[in-house]
């Protein structure tokens, strides 16, 4: 058993000295020295040694030799910290220290404590498992005069007779790449703790190795949050390109609506130990949001490995060579590692699946560095699995990676406007849409788990088809990417609300068919794009309705309050021309948009606002106005309505510009007025939006 627990445990030789290190941490120490020694020999060993606090000859037998023993756990949960640096304990499960018996058959021991005689173990596996119980394979434990910690405490580890004879340079290299990162770069949070990595025989194996600093200076984009519960503090930095006339850009704000992908968090079981429907979550982060998780930093460090970048860096291979080891997001508590966030088989938060099917806008791996930390005594409901492999995927665990996603996608945004201006320099084209094959997959399956999937069915496979045909036609006529990917996002967003009406347990099939209905009017009208010549005269008015109507579900499942001059009795109303199908579409995006947006700023219901109403003397034509309750708009108007911007979590960016679009074919204006121009009421202090059309 004993054997089992280093071999089968730990998961591999790397992953057995990273947690001898985090032992040393335990024990205070400053300084770990792990030496291999007569490396790809018969007399090969690893010898690591600290100057922590020690063990006394009592230590020894009733902790170190104890399997499970939880008193580091203990330590834990009363705050017992570390007499010189006040560190609290990584270890709890009792299991870490048996890491010894993943790398070799024979591990002697040597320790010392304050005051104490210097005490020596030594194991022998050949030997011990020649035992058949354990109260047979004895172990010898002396104490002695200090030869090895004459001066001072600490503890060494020798371990021979290897198991693993795979201690190559690119193995050695790749345990110094951990090790070394065990210590966060955020600060002195756990004082002085410096892990080396020496192989005597062979020095060039670790001399070439460069620097980290000088590497992430090479950084084009750098990022850094924190995030309290109450307040979101940011700092973005673009640094600039080598050779590139681009002018570097510092972005420094404080947000007290801090936005993370809404998700699914499962309700509690009920007696019947049956799951209940799952409910959605939260879209703004609060103090609840970090219950037993405690406040969350980054610091975040993009390259740009595009083939018209990389090369005005520099050494590019050394510098790609170092991204596909080093890329990913790491996470520290007290400012050290937990393994293995961060390595290059784990993409804990998604990012290259994220990638795949948004290339222009999204992070990957291979080229991001970046370091989530935490805070030890608050993370409580962050627990460490067994085999220290990562958290346990719990609830907590789940909110943990929304509000890192929430900060990338602050990060993201940032970095899409610099990335244009460098498209701009370079010639490079923007990016495309995504596609609805898997949200009408999603759609489907909601449809049969619900039992209407034969009436939804039909209305299904035409929009299928309709879409298909469309992109067909699209794709013929010449028309650019942005183009094509404005309508195939309003179908896409049109397959999601059907999806998202589904999973209301209070759904009405009559509101399903009528809100597919709409969807394949969208379709049938969206050709309009390609021949303008079905504008006729109609009332804005009745737009405003037909739009409420669309969205009364939502406003009811939301909890939002509409206020409608327009629709009440004698309200204002104008005519204009305009193609009705398309000015619907954007019209019902900007409500969209207000919906996210007063959810964002009022997590309690009974404050969530939107107006929408028509102005017929607007400067410059008769007006559809839009506003809200929510925070506002951040960035100027020309970057809002570009294609693919969008500060929203998992955002398409398409739907101001889909609304501009669509004006400008109707020979009309997206504008952006102050509330005072467009006769806002003062309760609606957010973002304002008119739909302006010409006038006749």
């Amino acid at each position: 058993m004993l054997q089992l627990l280093g071999d089968q445990l730990i998961g591999s030789p790397r992953l057995a000295l990273f947690e001898l290190v985090k032992n040393a941490y335990d024990a205070d120490a400053d300084e770990v020295v792990i030496t291999f020694h007569n490396v790809g020999t018969t007399k090969a060993k690893i010898t690591i040694r600290d100057n922590g606090q020690g063990m006394s000859l009592q230590t020894i037998e009733d902790v170190w030799l104890v399997p499970g023993h939880d008193h580091r756990e203990k330590d834990r949960e009363k705050n017992v910290r570390s007499p010189k640096y006040g560190r609290l304990p990584l270890g709890e499960k009792g299991v870490g220290r048996f890491a010894v018996h993943k790398l070799g058959d024979r591990i002697r021991l040597v320790t010392r404590a304050e005051g104490e005689a210097e005490c020596i173990v030594d194991f022998d596996w050949d030997v011990l498992l020649e035992k058949t119980y354990l109260a047979e394979a004895e172990i010898t434990v002396r104490e002695r005069t200090p030869q090895v910690f004459k001066t001072g405490t600490g503890t060494l580890i020798e371990i021979s007779r290897l198991r693993s004879a795979d201690w190559t340079r690119g193995e050695v290299r790749d345990l110094y790449r951990q090790v070394t990162s065990i210590a966060s770069p955020f600060g002195d949070r756990i004082g002085d703790f410096d892990v080396r990595l020496e192989v005597p025989e062979h020095p060039e194996w670790l001399s070439t190795l460069p620097g980290v600093e000088q590497l992430l200076e090479k950084a084009p984009y750098t990022f850094e949050f924190d995030f309290d519960g109450r307040r979101l503090h940011y700092r973005y930095e673009f640094r600039g390109i080598p050779r590139l006339k681009l002018n570097k850009r510092v972005v420094e704000r404080d947000e007290i609506h801090f936005q993370i992908p809404p998700g699914e968090e499962p309700d509690v079981l009920d007696p019947s130990d049956e799951p209940r429907p799952r409910r959605r979550g939260r879209i703004a982060a609060d103090e609840e949001t970090l219950a037993g998780i405690g406040p969350v930093s980054g610091r975040f460090y993009i390259f740009d490995r595009d083939k018209k970048i990389l090369p005005l860096y520099g050494d590019t291979r050394f510098l790609e060579r170092y991204l596909d080891q080093n890329g990913g997001v790491r996470v520290y508590r007290d400012g050290v590692r937990v393994y293995n966030y961060g390595e290059p088989s784990d993409d804990w938060l998604g990012l290259d699946l994220r990638r795949v099917n948004e290339p222009a806008k999204r992070l990957s791996r291979n080229i991001t560095v970046g370091v989530v930390d935490l805070s030890l005594a608050e993370s409580y409901a962050l627990q460490e699995k067994t085999n220290r492999e990562g958290f346990v995927e719990t609830e907590a665990y789940q909110r943990l990676k929304r509000i890192v996603l929430g900060a990338l996608t602050i990060l993201q945004v940032e970095r899409n406007i610099d990335k244009e201006h460098i498209r701009q320099v370079t010639g490079e084209p923007s990016g495309t849409s995504e596609g609805i094959e898997g949200p009408l997959a999603e759609l489907r399956r909601l449809a049969r788990a619900n039992r209407v999937d034969k009436i939804l069915e039909p209305a299904i496979h035409k929009i299928e088809t309709d879409y298909a045909i469309l992109r067909e036609n699209f794709a013929r006529s010449g028309v650019s990417n942005a183009g094509l990917a404005v309508i195939f996002h309003e179908v896409e967003r049109g397959v999601r609300v059907l999806t998202g009406a589904i999973n209301d347990p209070d759904f009405d099939i009559e509101s399903l068919r009528e809100q597919a209905g709409q969807l394949q009017g969208l379709l049938e009208t969206s050709t309009q794009l390609l021949r303008n010549t079905t504008r006729k005269s109609g009332s804005l008015r009745d737009i405003v309705r037909t739009a409420r109507d669309l969205s009364l579900l939502r406003f009811r499942l939301h909890g939002i309050k509409l206020t409608c001059p327009a629709l009440e009795e004698d309200g204002p109303d104008a005519t204009a021309v305009f193609s009705s199908g398309l000015v619907l579409g954007a019209l019902t995006n900007l409500i969209d948009n207000a919906v996210h947006w007063v959810k964002v700023r009022h997590p309690n219901a009974d404050d969530r606002r939107i107006y929408v109403n028509v102005f017929p003397d607007f400067e410059g034509g008769p007006a559809i106005i839009v506003a809200d309750n929510g925070p506002g708009f951040l960035d100027d108007p020309a970057t809002i309505v570009s294609p693919f911007f969008t500060r929203r979590p998992g955002g398409s960016g398409l739907g101001l510009y889909f609304a501009n679009l669509v004006m400008d074919l109707n020979e009309g204006h997206l504008v952006f007025p102050a509330a005072e121009q467009a006769d806002v009421p003062e309760a609606f202090d957010g973002a304002v939006v008119a739909l302006v059309f010409g006038r006749h």
